[in-house]
């Protein structure tokens, strides 16, 4: 599914409209505690809003671009089409029961990056699973789990993958240490369709796939995995996913988000190039 279909880019539309309305009530010189009382809300839920982490009312943007001044003319009518299109629903939202809310979220931007930068550690990143990897996974993660629960998941996963050959596909930069290669999850079987699947689909214009060698020494994301994304939409900034075991971390504050982009260009730097990486994952393939 596309950003631009019903649902693909919700949680993206409701912080372009969050930022929307930040600009018109600092612009006016408004403050958030009243904001909130002309709406009948707390000061704290207008942060959330002005975040894009919470859905929206109509009604309560209608009164808020009231307040801001907005009381007619196009600006207001985009605004709340912006309202519907945030609060449509995601293709993902029918996995609700095997699938976390905090990893809706990182879903949803997914969804809606133009270009989606990675340094994966322990597992080939779930964009590039075969469904064996996957299913060895998430047993090694849910031992004690139902079939059913673990096909739902292994679908699921499945499902988002799609997101690399839809219509609007990002551009997937994916940095693998050799360590996330090396462990044999699922067997010696699930491994070598693992490795083919990534030398096919490092065919992808958009897909990017680069070795980083346990030779290589130590490098500038010691601190474990993480994903950088970027937007087509010029009013949102990058945002950094971590994921914890229990739930996952967005950074956003522009300061720390440099950081992890200097540390992602140093990996692109010292990782093997393209055409090196499949020729490592060719040799990796027949030790297999």
């Amino acid at each position: 599914m596309s950003a631009g279909q019903p649902g693909g880019g919700s949680i993206v539309r409701r912080m372009l409209l969050g930022a929307q309305l930040r600009r018109l009530r600092e612009s006016r010189g408004i403050t958030r505690e009243d904001a909130g009382y002309s709406i009948r809300a707390s000061e704290s839920k207008i942060s959330r809003m002005e975040l894009g982490r919470v859905s929206f009312k109509e009604r309560d943007v209608a009164d808020l671009l009231t307040l801001y001044g907005v009381s007619e003319g196009g600006e207001r009518l985009a605004m709340l089409g912006l309202v519907r299109e945030a609060n449509a629903t995601g293709w993902w939202h029918g996995y609700g029961e095997v699938m976390p809310t905090w990893f809706q979220t990182y879903v949803g931007l997914e969804e809606s990056a133009a270009l989606i930068r990675t340094f994966e550690v322990q597992f080939v990143h779930g964009l590039l699973q075969t469904e064996g990897y996957i299913r060895a996974v998430i047993r090694l993660g849910h031992p004690e789990a139902e079939d059913p629960w673990v096909e739902r998941r292994v679908g699921l996963r499945l499902e988002r993958q799609k997101l690399l050959v839809s219509e609007r596909a990002p551009h997937f930069v994916a940095v693998m240490d050799e360590g996330a290669l090396r462990r044999p999850f699922g067997g010696p079987k699930v491994m070598r369709d693992q490795v083919a699947h990534i030398l096919e689909a490092s065919e992808v214009d958009n897909v990017d796939v680069r070795i980083l060698p346990f030779a290589t020494g130590g490098h500038a994301a010691g601190g474990g995995a993480f994903t950088l994304l970027s937007f087509p939409e010029s009013d949102l900034p990058d945002l950094v996913y971590l994921e914890q075991l229990t739930g996952a971390l967005y950074v956003d504050k522009h300061d720390e988000v440099v950081e992890y982009t200097k540390a992602m260009n140093v990996l692109d730097a010292i990782a093997l190039g393209t055409a090196e990486s499949r020729d490592w994952l060719l040799e990796f393939q027949r030790e297999l």
